[in-house]
């Protein structure tokens, strides 16, 4: 029996599951059904006698939102030996003998030197599988706008060429075609465009600063935000758009949560940023605006309520006392962005995204009946959902705001991402949002779908010559 014999045989087997995962591979935006919720009519209105009828639509506004790709680096590669190479010890023979020397490599170099180049070759399949996720959900769904939701990063404690490096790789390699928000849009107080009309927003990706990227509030310096201002874009930025001249103007908040909370190891940096959130959620504005709020530390809740319960850590007093980790926003911080949002007729026309809590999760806040003030309870969205149809139910149905944190869209957390659609429906005379959520699945099927696919094509053509 030839070689090729049992390589054409293997070869059409495994053909069948090859052929089921490259098309899942590539189409699995359509099989998914990653689309973003249509835009819909008020429910009243759907029951008003002769008022016809109009079909669902595409949001004017549709934001394709990542969260947390955190791209490792050199600190990943450390202690492997992979600068030297695992023969490097070799030059210590005549000290050591040529006996310990040959031992130490076979035992301890070698081992830790393939584990190494497994590391180095899985980072770059990290960002291919990235870079897969993300492509093919855009090309799919066609957002209007796209935004990643801190920790572009995976470490900021790295040096300034390390930090170059990965960033590098976020717009050449993951978010390939992207470019940052320019300063002509960032840097404008109050600048207001017409939803649409500006094409280059196709191609420009709203970077939020996370911890891993610039630290927490016991950590931020201003080098440390310089240097991601540099290669991201601003961190504190509002823009406005607009329908048409009566429509109320949607506002997209972009919003640097890491030192809204103290300690903090610069203080007059944690005023900028308390200054910043003042001026966009106070100032006095009509009810019927609608506003978005991107950032990266996700509000305060209950324990139970999301996967991450409310954390604080600190850095001892001789690095200065201030934050070093964090969950959640405090209570206080929470409290007075839902305040100053819901302050009109406690009517909420605004969302929130945020990352940070890889699990993701979707939260209703609403003002608590127990206590007067502005003291405020949380629950998981969809009991609010069921609520607003239950008689049983009415703290729930209360108005309030929704927060969504975005799952991770690194490999273990099933490269995820979020659809979020938002237009304003005439007929209620209000902003709404919807959100829906977009998985391909964890790493090891990109990989396994290319492994496969290899062995399919070589033991084809093996077996055919």
């Amino acid at each position: 029996m030839r070689l090729s014999d049992p390589l054409l045989t293997l070869s059409r087997f495994l053909f069948p599951p090859a052929l089921i995962g490259t098309i899942y591979l590539y189409l699995f935006p359509l099989l998914t059904q990653c689309v973003f919720p249509p835009a819909s009519r008020a429910q009243a209105a759907c029951y008003q006698d002769g008022t016809p009828y109009v079909p669902s639509e595409d949001a004017p506004f549709r934001l394709l939102a990542f969260a947390d790709p955190q791209l490792e680096g050199d600190t990943s590669l450390a202690g492997f030996g992979l600068e030297d190479g695992p023969l490097a010890r070799l030059t210590r023979w005549r000290e050591d003998g040529v006996g310990n020397v040959v031992g130490e490599i076979i035992m301890g170099d070698m081992p830790r030197w393939l584990k190494g180049l497994r590391k180095k070759v899985d980072l770059w399949g990290n960002d291919r599988y990235l870079a897969h996720v993300y492509s093919y959900i855009k090309w799919w769904s066609q957002p209007t706008h796209t935004v990643v939701l801190g920790d572009l990063l995976g470490s900021q404690w790295i040096s300034d060429q390390e930090f170059q490096r990965r960033s590098k790789r976020f717009w050449k390699n993951v978010f390939k075609g992207e470019e940052k928000v320019p300063k002509e849009v960032t840097d404008v107080s109050g600048r207001v465009e017409i939803l649409g009309r500006d094409k280059r927003w196709g191609k420009w990706m709203m970077a939020v600063a996370g911890n891993h990227d610039i630290g927490y509030a016991g950590d931020i310096d201003e080098h440390r935000i310089e240097r991601f201002e540099d290669m991201y874009g601003s961190t504190n930025w509002e823009i406005r758009f607009r329908l048409n001249a009566t429509t109320p103007e949607l506002r997209l908040v972009i919003l640097n949560s890491m030192n809204l909370d103290e300690p903090a190891l610069k203080p007059d940096l944690r005023q900028q940023n308390l200054d910043f959130l003042s001026s966009v959620i106070t100032q006095e504005k009509s009810s019927k605006i609608g506003t978005v709020i991107l950032t990266h530390i996700p509000l305060h809740k209950e324990a139970g309520t999301c996967l991450d319960p409310p954390f604080f850590s600190y850095f001892p007093e001789n690095q200065g006392g201030g934050i070093k980790e964090q969950n959640h926003l405090s209570k206080d911080i929470s409290n007075f962005i839902l305040s100053e949002l819901g302050k009109k007729n406690g009517i909420f026309k605004a969302i929130i995204l945020n990352g940070h809590d890889h699990e993701g999760c979707d939260t209703y806040h609403y003002r608590s009946q127990n206590v007067d003030g502005d003291a405020w309870e949380s629950t998981p969205y969809i009991q609010h959902h069921r609520a607003q149809n239950m008689t049983n139910g009415p703290a729930l149905s209360l108005p309030g705001m929704r927060e969504i944190t975005v799952r991770s869209m690194m490999g273990s957390f099933g490269g995820s991402a979020g659809l979020l659609s938002a237009w304003f429906d005439q007929e209620a005379g209000e902003w709404k949002f919807e959100y829906a959520m977009c998985m391909f699945g964890v790493q090891h099927i990109w990989w396994g779908i290319y492994i496969l696919d290899a062995v399919v094509l070589g033991c084809g053509v093996g077996g055919a010559v």
